[in-house]
């Protein structure tokens, strides 16, 4: 049993938005002695060590870890009583998210994890508003139902996402037969296993694959398909009584087909008549997936890779480093993945990172550790090229290296007692004695690469070295590389002796003129090993006078490939990538307020999610204007008016600007992902907006791409095991009748009136109904067609 019950909740928001107050209960189901005990936790909300109530203090280890130990006036808290700490943190408390989590309890030298908080329901002003100046409104059933009700029903739906350039229907369709073969041109053949594999495992049918035609099937083929468009991603897919003909300007082209075929294809393996014309709006499709923060095992990446191709992205951007993790092995640098791709309570700590993002003390069962073997990295690089996805490796640095500083400690330490000091010293990435002050967003003081030690660049080229023999054994040669290069926080470098002595021989004063050198020296490197650098929007921009980014004019001989993300509303950058693109510079938009799918989706204290770059939900994604982002820009981040005159003076984008744009990307970063059911919630259906963002010159009407998911896309992923997010239906109580209403139309909503939670049992909402007057308490959920249920939406009566 467990020494402590924890329970969490949330005071209230300060008015003025400087900062929450929270209060943590601890009840012991054990006495709990006056001493000699730590209880562990992570919060993404510091605690101001200076305002703490209760008998205990609190330590910062470093990141988002924190430590309570008993004050010396702590008698001890004997079984049964409860240990109230109140707190005051800078920051906003409005969702589950805000809490602390992943407790553990150090006693006299046994660790016992205890698990996340009891926390205790958001439901005062307060509570759920980032002070007086938030405006933006709490998501209720009521507010939902408003929200959806203009949602109408489209008189044909197309069963593709996303949608191509030309659908034109026939009359009948074509039945797939297990004696009909796939007759593929020379070239295909990956691409004819492919659809093979696909049509066995989704609709159990086993088609032969030959290069010679036999009966009526399904020919795979390579030629202009009629689209007069320069790109090999192009494709035609005619349907005919007599068979399928997927023709593409290039294998990519025919792949991209055979998934458009797949998404055509009805349970009882009917293929609809009719012919589709089709081709990409934009180059560059692709999805960043954080595995730094969170692992995510090779299984289930795989499957992500099978996702992305379903809907036509292009290109998984892997985090594979950070703070927090190292997640491929170098077999030339073991510590890597000994040390930095796990994460837990060890002693001493520096066999492992420690706890963050509520990985709790073991690092054997956390999601917190793990890593790619070279095999399994290889695995995941053939999956992906036999589906045309380029896996983009990005190893972050300067910053955001902590897990790489700590592994090239300990490599450092086993061969100084060893005997070895040349070759400990060969990649070690930190000075012994920098006394720098400075701390990271994520609030760590020790995550920068010390850029004057000699083994700094050396380690990044034997990291790409070994990189590059992967992609090659795979069959998928590395051609660009990421390299980070964000949030390098002021005042690193800047108390390293061997930094000083680098900045005097240089003529460097700041840490943003450090970062710049490091940079021009990473750009030689990674040209001299023939790769293209693409990295974060720091690594393009220097500050201007007024305090601004703006495009860096020094590396725009050979630009790197710029990835532009703060783009928030109201904090000033919102047009950079555009300056970026005009200035030269290739440019990806991840425009955060829109294509970060970590965020939470809506302003509700049950939806999991950061929300520092606001609440995209499925419609904000689905109508993102990539060259026009003022589009959508009538509000900020707290839900107040974008200033008219602001929004005059940003830069349009221009026809050379236009050519820099190579496409989007959406992101998940790994900080709340803690498992696979988590990234399902987090990325779909969301994913598929970005999808239709992306390729379609222009996307769906919002009324048309609701009811499409619902009637095709959604069935689609339940039939594949996505767990993809169930919206909670909308409610109106008015005049004494209830109406119910979804985000997705279609979908079923299930009800009840006595307080239970629906299920598949319940009864199923289909038209407005009369409330009895005895009932307290209504709960309403949506099901997917395989009769998973969504969160509830509840209204509560008092008698």
């Amino acid at each position: 049993m467990p020494h402590l019950k924890l329970t969490w909740a949330c005071l209230g928001n300060d008015a003025d938005g400087a900062g929450f107050s929270a209060r943590l209960q601890l009840l012991a189901l054990r006495d709990l002695p006056a001493g000699g005990w730590a209880l562990y936790f992570n919060t993404c909300r510091p605690p101001d060590l200076s305002r703490l109530a209760g008998e205990v203090r609190l330590r910062h280890p470093g990141g988002d870890l924190f430590c309570l130990e008993p004050a010396a006036s702590f008698a001890g808290l004997p079984e049964g009583q409860v240990l109230e700490i109140g707190y005051w943190s800078a920051g906003y408390a409005i969702s589950v998210t805000d809490a602390p989590l992943g407790f553990y309890l150090v006693l006299d030298g046994e660790v016992s994890p205890l698990g996340d908080p009891l926390i205790e329901p958001f439901v005062t002003a307060a509570q759920l508003h980032r002070g007086a100046g938030d405006l933006v409104p709490a998501s209720t059933p009521a507010s939902r139902y408003a929200a959806q009700a203009e949602v109408g029903s489209p008189e044909a739906l197309q069963p593709f996402t996303p949608a191509p350039l030309s659908w034109q229907p026939g009359e009948g369709g074509l039945r797939l037969e297990a004696d009909m073969q796939i007759v593929y041109q020379d070239g295909l053949a990956s691409e004819a296993r492919l659809l093979q594999a696909l049509l066995r495992e989704q609709h159990a049918l086993a088609l032969e694959c030959v290069t010679e035609a036999g009966s009526n099937g399904i020919a795979l083929r390579m030629g202009e398909p009629g689209l007069h468009a320069a790109t090999h991603e192009g494709y035609r897919l005619e349907i005919t009584a007599h068979g399928a003909v997927v023709c593409g300007a290039g294998a990519h082209g025919v792949a991209n087909g055979i998934q458009s075929l797949l998404q055509m294809l009805s349970p009882a393996a009917t293929l609809p008549l009719g012919e589709v014309l089709d081709a990409p709006r934009y180059a560059y499709r692709g999805l960043m997936l954080d595995v730094a923060r969170h692992f995510v095992g090779k299984q289930s990446v795989l499957r992500l890779l099978d996702d992305m191709a379903r809907y036509k992205l292009n290109t998984l951007h892997l985090h594979l480093s950070d703070d927090e993790g190292w997640r491929v092995e170098i077999a030339a640098l073991p510590e890597l993945t000994e040390v930095g791709g796990q994460r837990g309570y060890a002693q001493p700590q520096e066999q492992a990172l420690c706890a963050s993002f509520g990985s709790g003390p073991d690092a054997a069962t956390s999601a917190g550790s793990g890593f790619y073997s070279r095999a399994d990295f290889i695995d995941i690089l053939r999956h992906a090229r036999q589906r045309h996805i380029t896996v983009l490796p990005e190893i972050d640095v300067p910053g955001h290296a902590r897990a790489a500083i700590k592994s090239m400690d300990a490599r450092y330490r086993r061969l100084m007692a060893q005997g070895q000091p040349a070759e400990a010293e060969e990649y070690l990435l930190s000075d012994p004695d920098d006394h720098s002050v400075y701390q990271s967003v994520q609030l760590w003081r020790d995550n920068v690469m010390c850029v004057a030690q000699p083994g700094c660049l050396r380690f990044v080229a034997t990291v790409l070295g070994e990189l590059r023999s992967m992609y090659a054994e795979a069959g998928a040669p590395l051609t660009t590389v990421h390299t980070g290069g964000d949030e390098v926080p002021d005042g690193a470098w800047l108390a390293s002796p061997l930094c000083r002595a680098l900045m005097a021989q240089h003529g460097l004063q700041t840490t943003a003129q450090v970062q710049e050198y490091f940079f021009g020296r990473l750009r030689t490197l990674v040209h001299g090993l023939d790769l293209q650098l693409a990295g974060w929007e720091e690594m393009a921009t220097i500050d201007g006078k007024d305090g601004k980014p703006q495009p860096n004019p020094r590396f725009l001989d050979a630009p790197v490939r710029s990835y532009v993300w703060h783009s928030a509303w109201g904090k000033g950058r919102e047009d950079l990538a555009y300056q970026l693109a005009n200035a030269g510079y290739p440019v990806v938009l991840c425009n955060a307020d829109r294509l970060y799918l970590d965020l939470a989706c809506a302003k509700d204290p049950a939806e999991p999610g950061y929300y520092w770059g606001g609440f995209p939900d499925l419609r904000h994604v689905l109508e993102f204007c990539p060259e026009d982002i003022y589009r959508n820009a009538p509000y900020d981040l707290m839900g107040q008016a974008v200033d008219a005159e602001a929004l005059s003076n940003m830069v349009l984008l221009t026809a050379t600007g236009r050519r820099n744009l190579l496409g989007i990307q959406a992101h998940l970063w790994g900080e709340n992902v803690r498992s696979v059911e988590r990234m399902d919630y987090l990325l779909f259906p969301r994913l598929l907006a970005v999808a239709e963002c992306a390729w379609c010159e222009r996307p769906a009407m919002w009324a048309e791409f609701a009811h499409r998911l619902t009637c095709h896309a959604l069935p689609q992923l339940d039939r594949l095991g996505v767990l993809y997010r169930l919206p909670p239906p909308g409610v109106q109580l008015s005049d004494g009748m209830v109406r119910i209403n979804s985000e997705l139309p279609g979908l079923t909503l299930r009800y009840t009136l006595d307080g239970r939670e629906p299920d598949e049992h319940a009864a199923q909402y289909t038209q407005p109904f009369a409330l009895p007057s005895a009932v307290r308490e209504l709960r309403v959920a949506a099901f997917s067609s395989t009769g998973r249920k969504g969160r509830s939406s509840v209204l509560s009566w008092t008698g």
